[in-house]
């Protein structure tokens, strides 16, 4: 009998997984459908459980399947670790990295990075995924991720870079033609334009004092995307509220106007993140040690305009 190669097997058990497709994962190994069903099927003979719900449309994990696809991740990036860790500390980055960010962070901050990065590691290639949701990392291949948020407690390495403040934001024709609002609850006599993404359930969250209060709009305008929800204040349709980077070279250049700037809430932190690893990759280390002084610089620069 030919020996089993578990640790092939556990790659076509997780593209399974994540593809939730067993053709799809065979193509993702560039091995065919049938050779994938009989892995997982031999799989599940030796191990004497079933690991997938099967029907013609759908494949899921069974619980089983659920608990063992953390340990077949933790057992393949312990052996992508054991190499690395052989391979001794001096070892070149290289490798593909795939770097998570927002839309417009990552077209404003991160994206102009990328040149001087690739420059300084020529071995490494580089995949930058912008999406304005929160991208599980092991799950989208993500190697590191630029979140701007409160972190919760979980098993990713965080490295703070610096902060980002909300800001309200309008033009100054706007503001000429319908005043300039003194306290926040001022804001329901003007037309406001709602970027869904910082004004969850039409509030806008401000500080009172000591403690934070909120005000309920209904806005004139929403918007899911942050660009054109600028675009519409610039033009004067409305206050709209902003992340301080996205503004600050229109706030500069006079076409925007913060807004009520003394009820701001409390600055949201910027960080780095990387799933927890014994060993980083060299291709992480990086990436990181490049990234967070540059990116800090830059925040710390956007903040300090008026």
């Amino acid at each position: 009998m030919a020996p089993v190669d578990r640790f092939h097997e556990l790659q076509v058990f997780i593209a399974a997984a994540d593809t939730g497709s067993f053709a799809k994962a065979g193509a993702k190994l560039r091995i065919s459908p049938p050779s994938v069903t009989r892995t997982i099927s031999s799989l599940e003979d030796r191990i004497g459980t079933r690991l997938f719900n099967r029907t013609t449309r759908s494949l899921s994990l069974t619980e089983p399947g659920l608990r063992f696809l953390d340990h077949a991740r933790r057992l393949l990036s312990d052996l992508d670790n054991a190499e690395i860790d052989a391979a001794g500390e001096s070892t070149t980055p290289t490798g593909h990295l795939t770097i998570g960010a927002s839309v417009t962070f990552g077209r404003a901050i991160v994206a102009p990075l990328m040149t001087a990065f690739l420059t300084a590691h020529p071995r490494i290639t580089v995949s930058v995924l912008l999406q304005d949701r929160v991208a599980d990392l092991v799950t989208d291949g993500i190697d590191v991720a630029i979140r701007i948020s409160h972190l919760p407690d979980s098993t990713l390495v965080a490295k703070r870079i610096g902060d980002v403040r909300r800001v309200l934001v309008a033009s100054p024709a706007y503001l000429a033609r319908r005043g300039v609002p003194a306290h926040p609850r001022e804001l329901k006599l003007h037309s406001t334009i709602a970027f869904t993404g910082l004004m969850q359930n039409r509030e806008w969250r401000f500080v009172n004092g000591e403690a934070n209060a909120t005000v309920q709009l209904s806005p004139t305008l929403e918007i899911n995307d942050a660009v054109a929800a600028i675009a519409a204040a610039k033009a004067g349709d409305g206050i709209t509220i902003a992340l301080s980077y996205m503004v600050a070279e229109a706030i500069e250049a006079g076409t925007l106007v913060p807004v009520l700037d003394t009820f701001a809430p409390p600055a949201v932190p910027v960080h780095l993140v990387y799933p927890h690893s014994p060993i980083v990759a060299p291709k992480v280390r990086a990436f990181v040690d490049f990234a967070a002084p540059r990116l800090k610089k830059r925040l710390d620069e956007l903040k300090a305009r008026p």
